[in-house]
């Protein structure tokens, strides 16, 4: 990981995560998937995930944005496309399940030592997610992360899904801080490249050992799971 910080008169002052991916686990989603359609957990995880992102920028970047649906929705419409796809037969009670698995999604075990060591030092901590608010609080609720957080930040208040930059701009509107003062922390590569676009000072979760993307822009930083982040401050 790049361990260098900053000089104390430009530290930043905030910390945004991603939700998504980042402080809650994504694919975990599989493992319920296994048991309700063996061999093919993995595969419903990784498609479900695929599609759910696809749907969020199809909606965004269409007829300005006239087709929005909340997260909440998009993620159902993916289940149902993927199940589709992969020729399961997905009963209500099936898709029930998943979804409301969904609310609860495991959450990676270093966040809560994280987010009260951020606290501990005085770092404005906060969510910028795709997920729409009664999502979102589901899941902070469930991983007990809601007295360690200042902002839970939804897209859904705009009606356009990172990466719009209207999406980005919503951490300096609720934090009162330019981009520039605030990391913005994420695990997934098309998200820390966004950010770092808009003007974030960035981190990247490489968890799965991944190549960044090829569009010419590297993260600020890049460290193998959240605990890295702490070195920026």
């Amino acid at each position: 990981m790049n361990q260098s910080t900053f000089p104390t008169a430009q530290a930043p002052t905030a910390v945004l995560f991603d939700a998504y991916g980042t402080l809650f686990d994504v694919y975990s989603v599989g493992q319920l998937g296994e048991q309700l359609f063996p061999g093919q957990g993995a595969a419903l995880g990784a498609m479900w995930r695929d599609k759910q992102i696809e749907y969020t920028r199809l909606v965004t970047t269409s007829n300005h944005g006239a087709h929005y649906q909340p997260f909440w929705a998009l993620t159902l419409a993916a289940l149902r496309y993927t199940c589709k796809r992969l020729g399961l037969p997905l009963a209500a009670a099936q898709e029930d399940q998943l979804m409301n698995q969904y609310r609860q999604l495991s959450a990676f075990p270093e966040n809560i030592e994280v987010l009260q060591a951020l606290k501990a030092r005085g770092v404005v901590t906060g969510i910028l997610s795709n997920g729409d608010t009664d999502m979102l609080g589901a899941a902070v609720r469930s991983a007990g992360l809601e007295p360690l957080l200042d902002h839970v930040i939804s897209v859904d208040a705009i009606k356009k899904y990172k990466t719009h930059p209207d999406a980005y701009a919503l951490g300096e509107q609720a934090t009162g801080l330019q981009a520039k003062n605030i990391v913005f922390v994420s695990c997934n590569a098309w998200d820390a490249l966004a950010a770092t676009w808009y003007g974030y000072r960035t981190f990247w979760v490489n968890r799965y050992q991944l190549p960044f993307e090829e569009l010419g822009t590297q993260p600020t930083h890049t460290g193998a799971n959240l605990r890295d982040v702490l070195a920026l401050f």
